[in-house]
């Protein structure tokens, strides 16, 4: 008995100075000899009490699709702000009477709820009555959750026990009630705490626990969030109801006691009793809001446009941090639709969980202004269970490790055309072996070959173009020269691919220690296989090189954004490079009729144009690489460029031999070709793309007289 007097009195003690200092602190703000406080102190507190006026709380981002449909919401706090009026009047009555019952008598400091919580030290012990009003926890979890952003740093720091922290926190409260209003800080607070699981502010709390909004909460869902604030973990109804239960009632006893069910005791207490026998009326599995690029929307297929997104606004000046907080609407060109049709044909040609094979598409819609990425898409689901079949890269828009062969010919053509050593009717020399003086194998001269021995001898560019003999445009090479192919490559659109990676797919590091860059190491190495489309690639910038020359040699950066709106309702501007003209208009058209041979008979990807009953003038180029480790698709109608890319993406590569469906096939075995699966991905999604919108069949530009 005598220790726990003992403890009582020195707690009643310890209060009474925490008062007293308090006060002293408020009404002096320089106590420099006890350390507790500062000038440099409290124009800090000043600083942070404006601040909280005008507080700017981390918000949802919200991903639209191109027809302003949401995709993906991604945020660290899921919190839908409201304003006072849109607050019920059960949800005020229901915190202040649990929390601050003299909320609206008070000047941010509850004195007599100090004295109080004194008098209850003294008889029992307790000392968290009254230990806190509204205000000084809506201060406090300000620091916590804005200003700290969640982190365990900040909230360690906003709620540690200490002198100094109360001093701080009080003045500023009472500094804050001079700038506030008492519904302002109200509203403030219930739009900043948290609610638990993953929810801040009653909004995001309405929602979830309830699937309603914070204006139609009843007495009973109310006094069961204003419970939860006291320990949100602890009292979590989905896990234990039952406790959660007992603090709504409690809860609900305080607002009985407050007079929120009238003046009349007797019927005040006939309406608590009612509102505690109700059942606790939580949402099965909590209706909570999907966050991320693996979880919102239908996270397995707009996932990889999602990813490639957030790394896109990352890189011209949004930055991941500034989507999770910032609360961006972000209005985006992704296609629903031909997204859809893209992964089901990804799919039909290579299922998810085909071991060790990805096949990976990317569309893009030509333009003069931008280019807009309409689609990514690949037979992997997007998400974390690889043995689901699922990737969280976003294999449709990263620089693979991996080479699309035959395709890089285009640009071979496309220098050939500029330097004007080849017109597209012009005959070409294909030898069935050519042993190049130009470029080395070692010590050796570079030999090549032909896929097969059928290949006549002497065939236009065209011709060339669509059955890719390796012979005709090594020695085409050889007359643009290497390094104006390299370059081609880039300025169509491989921008990545050349100067961002190094020659294993690498990510360059800013101090250039795995250097030198893919297309740099071709030009050193003078290697003149970069027409054969070893290297590493990207199946997106594949897609934009069609897109380029499909709208008159203009390159623009393929974009995912069609607009960024802030929290304001203001655009935002965004750093994305300019279009640029990469080539001339006559240039890219010519080679467009060049390319467009590819699905008659003879061409790489006739078979696979004809099963699909494609109909439509278009261009396009088919690639294998040479160990079958990869192969690629890339073409263009005037309304829609794309590109596929089928790789191995397991551990050790191996060969793709063909199947229904493909498989590994070790290190060696006859191997696929682009016209086997990424052909037939290509065609039956743009079939499906096309006929879904019902466009119009479109002819193809007209070559120029100079590149003929």
């Amino acid at each position: 008995m005598f220790a726990a007097r003992a403890t009582s009195l020195v707690k009643l003690v310890g209060l009474c100075l925490t008062a007293g200092v308090l006060v002293a602190a408020l009404l002096f703000p320089v106590v420099g000899g006890l350390g507790l406080a500062s000038n440099r102190a409290a124009d800090t507190v000043d600083q942070t009490s404006g601040e909280l006026a005008k507080a700017e709380l981390p918000l949802v981002t919200t991903v639209l699709d191109m027809n302003d449909q949401p995709i993906a919401y991604l945020y660290d706090q899921y919190r839908i702000p409201v304003a006072f009026e849109d607050i019920a009047d059960t949800m005020k009555a229901a915190i202040i009477a649990i929390e601050d019952k003299r909320f609206y008598e008070h000047k941010g400091v509850d004195w007599q709820g100090i004295a109080r919580a004194a008098a209850k030290a003294g008889v029992d012990g307790e000392t968290s009555q009254g230990a806190s009003t509204l205000t000084q926890q809506y201060v406090k979890n300000y620091l916590a959750f804005v200003v700290g952003q969640g982190s365990e740093e900040a909230y360690e720091k906003a709620t540690e026990v200490s002198l100094g922290r109360k001093i701080s926190e009080a003045r500023i409260a009472t500094q804050l009630e001079q700038t506030m209003t008492k519904d302002e800080i109200l509203a403030g607070y219930l739009n900043i705490v948290p609610f638990g699981n993953g929810t801040y502010g009653v909004g995001a709390a309405a929602a979830t626990y309830f699937n309603t909004t914070p204006d139609k909460l009843t007495v009973p869902q109310a006094a069961l969030l204003a419970g939860l604030v006291n320990r949100p973990s602890a009292l979590n109804p989905e896990a234990g109801p039952e406790a959660a239960i007992k603090r709504r009632n409690t809860v609900i006893d305080a607002m009985r006691d407050n007079g929120a069910f009238g003046d009349d005791p007797a019927v005040a207490e006939q309406k608590a009793e009612e509102y505690k026998a109700t059942e606790i009326g939580v949402v099965p599995d909590l209706d909570l809001l999907p966050n991320g690029c693996v979880g919102a929307g239908d996270g397995p297929v707009y996932g990889f446009f999602c990813r490639y997104l957030v790394d896109y606004l990352d890189k011209v000046g949004l930055s991941t941090d500034e989507l999770l907080k910032g609360g961006y609407t972000i209005r985006t060109t992704m296609d629903p639709d031909a997204t859809r049709a893209a992964k089901q044909a990804a799919e039909n040609q290579v299922p998810k969980t085909a071991p060790g094979i990805a096949n990976a598409m990317a569309v893009v819609q030509p333009g003069t202004d931008k280019h807009r990425v309409r689609a990514l898409a690949a037979n992997r689901d997007f998400g974390n269970n690889a043995e689901a079949g699922q990737s969280a890269y976003s294999i449709p828009a990263e620089v693979t490790r991996f080479g699309s062969g035959s395709i890089y010919k285009v640009f071979t053509a496309a220098a050939a055309l500029e330097k004007g050593v080849a017109r597209i009717d012009q005959m070409i020399e294909v030898p069935r072996t050519y042993t190049s003086r130009v470029y080395k194998d070692g010590n050796k001269g570079y030999t090549v070959k032909n896929y097969s021995d059928n290949y006549k001898e002497r065939m236009t560019l065209t011709e060339a173009l669509a059955t890719s003999p390796n012979t005709g445009f090594i020695i085409l090479e050889e007359k643009a020269g290497l390094n104006n192919v390299v370059d081609m490559a880039y300025r169509l659109g491989l921008r990545e691919s050349m100067q961002g990676v190094n020659a294993k797919g690498e990510p360059l590091k800013a101090d250039g220690s795995n250097g030198p860059s893919q297309g740099d190491q071709y030009k050193r190495d003078n290697s003149g296989s970069f027409t054969l489309g070893a290297g590493p690639t990207s199946v997106l910038e594949m897609s934009n090189v069609a897109a380029t020359l499909m709208s008159g040699g203009t390159w623009c950066p393929p974009t995912p954004v069609e607009q960024v709106i802030d929290r304001e309702g203001k655009p935002v501007q965004l750093k994305e490079l300019p279009c640029e003209q990469a080539v001339a208009p006559e240039l890219a058209n010519s080679l467009v009729v060049g390319m467009s041979a590819d699905t008659k008979p003879g061409g790489t990807a006739a078979g696979a144009a004809s099963r699909t009953g494609w109909n439509r003038p278009m261009m396009g180029k088919t690639g294998t690489t040479e160990d079958h480790w990869s192969v690629g698709f890339m073409g263009a109608t005037p309304q829609y460029a794309g590109a596929v890319l089928t790789f191995t993406d397991g551990v050790a590569p191996q060969v793709i031999c063909p199947g229904n469906p493909p498989y590994l096939c070790g290190r060696s075995g006859t191997g696929v070709t682009g016209g086997d699966v990424a052909a037939p991905t290509w065609f039956n999604a743009m079939k499906a793309i096309h006929d879904g919108k019902g466009l119009e069949v479109k002819p193809l530009p007209e070559a120029s007289p100079q590149y003929r």
